[in-house]
């Protein structure tokens, strides 16, 4: 398992594919959906820059599902990204705005922490039982000036113990800065 973690354009796509490339038989499972412009331009950037002859799953939600229902049919599966993964399962079924207020918001809130960190947990475990190989991507959203939402900073705070989940797992970790890879994992055999 591969990890490629960094800031937005710090090129970890780039890189990531740049791994990928090295496989025969690749399984590209996105996690992006469109839901502006915006967003299709960006999917569509993405879709050009990767090889015809890989297989591109678009998946929202339980990606572990996939990776399982996929069983030894790819050399690397390659997940980009985590963050907007964790951004779907956190929006979903109003989550964001709930009825009830601030208070029930926070609840609403915490309990969504805890599904989707089970689900990285499970995506893990689904990984590390895979024969594939596997690459993830990730944003690092910590690093920046604290939000000033409660939603902003759930996401921040679930993204956080994500990466640190799947930085755990992984067997190689890459801290991309300005395009350039910093291996900062490395678990040798």
């Amino acid at each position: 398992m591969t990890f490629v973690l960094g800031g937005a354009r710090s090129g970890k796509s780039a890189f990531a594919e740049g791994l990928a490339r090295r496989y025969n038989n690749v399984v590209y499972i996105a996690t992006a959906e469109v839901k502006d412009d915006e967003m299709r331009e960006r999917i569509q950037i993405h879709r050009a820059r990767r090889p015809f002859n890989w297989k591109t799953i678009e998946v929202p939600f339980h990606v572990d599902r996939v990776i399982s229902n996929l069983n030894e049919k790819a050399g690397v599966v390659y997940i980009d990204c985590i963050t907007l993964y964790i951004t779907n399962m956190l929006l979903d079924d109003n989550a964001a705005n709930p009825a009830g207020g601030a208070d029930r918001q926070r609840e609403v809130l915490k309990q969504k922490q805890s599904q989707i960190l089970d689900e990285i947990n499970k995506l893990c475990k689904v990984c590390r039982e895979s024969k594939s190989d596997v690459i993830i991507v990730s944003n690092e959203v910590g690093l920046g000036i604290v939000p000033d939402n409660a939603l902003s900073r759930v996401f921040r705070d679930i993204a956080g113990s994500a990466n640190q989940i799947i930085a755990d797992e992984a067997d190689e970790v890459y801290f991309m800065v300005a395009g350039i890879a910093q291996r900062i994992k490395e678990t040798t055999v």
